[in-house]
């Protein structure tokens, strides 16, 4: 009998073990160019903090798709609308590490024009220190006074080896980090971001005559170079060739507005179609860190950014195993396919349920 009571002691205590196992959320920082309104960055972040498996430590920005101060505007009045300013956000670099607009002018005159320049891009552009448009409206809330690569070397050293670091823009803020604590990247679970571009199949004419060229990482390469070089535990990949696979569509819009969440309200109001070429880029990152399944094809790659400044820098460079140079680069997981219908039922699923509790 003693036996017995001391199994069923053992067993008791190994399933408490497990539940508290599984209901511990997974602990992420949002690293993003948060352009809004509505858009990938701004639909990305809803997915991670929508999800009830995930604790959103914190926003860090940076500029890219937009200008920083207009990007933390955005995300500030999207966490008050969904009731989630809980969730601090921290303002990070307003320019990339070297690359500046009026560089890249002159390099556009020289090696052609790029197709998508972020902030700098002629049509949308405004001076830094403007908001543009925000539809939305202003925020009342604002963003905290400590800056965003500090945030992020402080929250890894609290919690040491249970922080995954989401990335959807340049790499930045990352860079900063690993130059002010070389311990920054190895005190991570792991990087998963959304960037590079290897050979996509598509007619968008931002890839036919470049198809090496990416934003996220043509932006900063500087900063992607020291990033990709550190010493992550992991790095997972969603390249634009992967991105491509995907739609946002007028329909899955509409099962959106069909939901009463207040994520589900913000989409459906600013959710954006440009043309036929509405890639859910930083979602699809997003969805396949919350639930892996959706990938169905993956490979590893060793990844670097070419930094000599001719027609090709901040393009894509990746080498199997056996032809990587000798100076090493990291070992980055590649998503190649995915599930479209998994990944469509839970970017809707997620959207459209009910804001979870603050941390």
């Amino acid at each position: 009998m003693k036996f017995c009571r001391l199994c069923f002691l053992t067993t008791a205590v190994l399933l408490m073990t497990c539940l508290a196992s599984w209901s511990q959320k997974r602990k992420i920082i949002i690293d993003q160019d948060a352009a809004g309104p509505g858009g990938t960055d701004q639909q990305s972040m809803l997915l991670l903090i929508q999800s009830p498996q995930t604790e959103v430590l914190g926003i860090t920005v940076v500029t890219g798709d937009q200008w920083l101060r207009a990007e933390l505007a955005h995300t500030l009045r999207m966490l008050e609308l969904i009731g989630r300013t809980d969730i601090p956000v921290m303002p990070g670099a307003e320019y990339p590490l070297v690359r500046r607009k009026e560089e890249t002018e002159l390099w556009e005159q020289r090696y052609g024009s790029v197709g998508w320049l972020g902030a700098w891009t002629p049509r949308f552009y405004h001076p830094a220190n403007e908001l543009g448009d925000m539809p939305e409206g202003k925020p009342s809330t604002k963003p905290a006074d400590e800056d965003a690569a500090h945030f992020l070397i402080r929250i890894v050293h609290k919690f040491p080896n249970e922080i995954t670091i989401y990335e959807g823009g340049p790499m930045t803020n990352l860079a900063l980090a690993i130059s002010i604590d070389p311990e920054f990247a190895g005190l991570a679970k792991e990087l998963v971001f959304m960037g590079a571009s290897l050979s996509p199949q598509t007619t968008n004419p931002e890839f036919i005559n470049t198809p090496r060229r990416e934003f996220n990482l043509w932006f900063d390469p500087e900063a992607a170079h020291i990033v990709l070089r550190a010493p992550w535990k992991k790095i997972v990949c969603t390249t634009v060739d992967i991105s491509v696979k995907t739609r946002l569509t007028a329909e899955l819009i509409n099962q959106i507005k069909a939901g009463d969440s207040p994520a589900a309200r913000y989409v459906g109001t600013y959710a954006r179609l440009h043309g036929e070429y509405n890639y859910l880029w930083d979602e699809l990152a997003a969805a396949a860190w919350l639930d892996p399944s959706i990938i169905t094809q993956k490979e590893t790659r060793f990844m670097d950014i070419n930094l000599d400044r001719g027609g090709n820098y901040g393009d894509t460079l990746t080498w199997s195993e056996k032809d990587k140079p000798t100076i090493e680069a990291g070992p980055v997981e590649i998503q190649v396919d995915l599930d479209l219908a998994k990944f469509y039922k839970l970017f809707v699923d997620l959207l459209t349920a009910p804001t979870p509790k603050k941390n």
